[in-house]
C-alpha cells in the first residue's frame, strides 16, 4: 500500500532559488528533502493546535483521526455484537479490505474523510462524501 501523495507547490524564483543554494551546501539532499523537513518542522510546531482539536473533534462521538485509519476485522466483529454502527472522520486514509466488505456494510454507519477511502468500488460508493 503507497501512503504517500504527490503535491505540486508554486514557488517564486527567488524562493527556489534559496532552496537550490541550500541543497547544493549539502544541508539537504534534494528540493524535496527540504520541502519535507520545511513541513515537518511546521507541523510540529503546531502541534498543539493539532492536538486540540483532535480532542476536540473526537468528543462529538465516533472515531475521529488524522493520518491512516485501517478497519479491522475484529473492530467490525465488536460492532456487530455490541449492535453499535461505527463512525469514523478525520484527514488522511481511511482502508476497508476487500474481504471485510459485508461486515463493512453491515456495522459502519459513516465514513466522513477528507483524503481517500481505499476500499472495493461496492464500499467506495456505499460512503462516498454526499
Amino acid at each position: 500500500m503507497d501512503t504517500t501523495e504527490k503535491v505540486s507547490v508554486n514557488m517564486n524564483i527567488g524562493t527556489l532559488s534559496q532552496i537550490d543554494l541550500l541543497v547544493d551546501l549539502g544541508y539537504y539532499s534534494n528540493r524535496s528533502d527540504f520541502i519535507n523537513q520545511s513541513v515537518r518542522q511546521t507541523l510540529e510546531q503546531k502541534r498543539s493546535v493539532i492536538e486540540g482539536e483532535s480532542q476536540r473533534r473526537g468528543s462529538y462521538g465516533g472515531d475521529w483521526f488524522t493520518g491512516i485509519y485501517v478497519f479491522t476485522e475484529e473492530q467490525l466483529l465488536r460492532a456487530k455484537e455490541s449492535g453499535k454502527k461505527l463512525r469514523v472522520s478525520g484527514y488522511g486514509l481511511v482502508v476497508i479490505d476487500k474481504s471485510l466488505d459485508q461486515l463493512a456494510l453491515e456495522n459502519i454507519e459513516r465514513i466522513d474523510v477528507k483524503g481517500k477511502l481505499l476500499a472495493s468500488p461496492q464500499v467506495r460508493e456505499r460512503f462516498a462524501a454526499k
